[in-house]
């Protein structure tokens, strides 16, 4: 017997997205699968409702996103997606989830997980970490229930569009991953589906207030999430 939630998916056109969408539609737990994307998605389910939707009219981004129980926000950009745009970069990966979370705050919805990355930090002189951290920050001062922000280092998997470098990367990572043990395990590259699955056995836990996961947190919900 199917359960009665709603989860919304921000970003599940990509790699942790697409994954994370298909879980949700294979989970009991949910009645009602809801992602928020450009443009059309080539996946049908009975329980999944694509709603096309432009990000930067506020008043579509909340009637889209409708009344629910839980966010999934996997947004995120590159620089060579914005063409070193700034402000474009800033656009997406902090203005999405941002806003959605305040809509989804005023909503109604009790849970919102976010997928950041590992040494986020306001202060970093990294724009991108710095960018990480801005997020964590606001989402933190929005007042939602329940928030879940996963950290991970290098995401190793396929993505619809080829990146050389990081596929350099990823192998690289992969052979020194046994190196980076105690405070480094953090730093360890990790499937994009691990992040995924450990997101949604994190919602599972309902848990109130503010919830950080690194290599070795998403690894354990991984296989909480494998033991059933």
């Amino acid at each position: 017997m199917n359960g009665s939630k709603t989860a919304v998916v921000l970003g599940a056109t990509g790699m942790i997205g697409q994954e994370l969408t298909q879980l949700l539609l294979s989970d009991p737990e949910y009645s009602a699968v809801r992602v928020l994307v450009r443009k059309p998605v080539g996946i049908q389910h009975p329980k999944l409702e694509v709603m096309i939707t432009n990000f930067d009219d506020l008043d579509t981004v909340g009637k889209n996103m409708g009344k629910g129980d839980i966010i999934f926000s996997c947004v995120g950009t590159t620089q060579k997606k914005v063409k070193g745009d700034k402000g474009l970069y800033r656009k997406v990966d902090h203005d999405i989830p941002v806003n959605a979370a305040r809509l989804a705050q005023a909503a109604g919805f009790s849970t919102f997980l976010l997928v950041s990355s590992v040494g986020a930090n306001v202060n970093s002189s990294s724009f991108y970490l710095r960018l990480k951290g801005e997020v964590e920050e606001s989402l933190s001062k929005i007042g939602i229930e329940s928030l879940h922000i996963f950290q991970p280092s290098m995401l190793l998997g396929s993505r619809k569009e080829q990146r050389p470098a990081e596929v350099f990367f990823q192998k690289t990572f992969k052979a020194i991953a046994g190196l980076l043990a105690g405070k480094l395990r953090k730093y360890r590259p990790i499937e994009g589906a691990t992040v995924a699955r450990a997101m949604v056995q994190a919602a599972k836990h309902n848990k109130p207030g503010k919830h950080i996961y690194t290599y070795v947190e998403m690894a354990a919900l991984q296989a909480g999430a494998a033991g059933g």
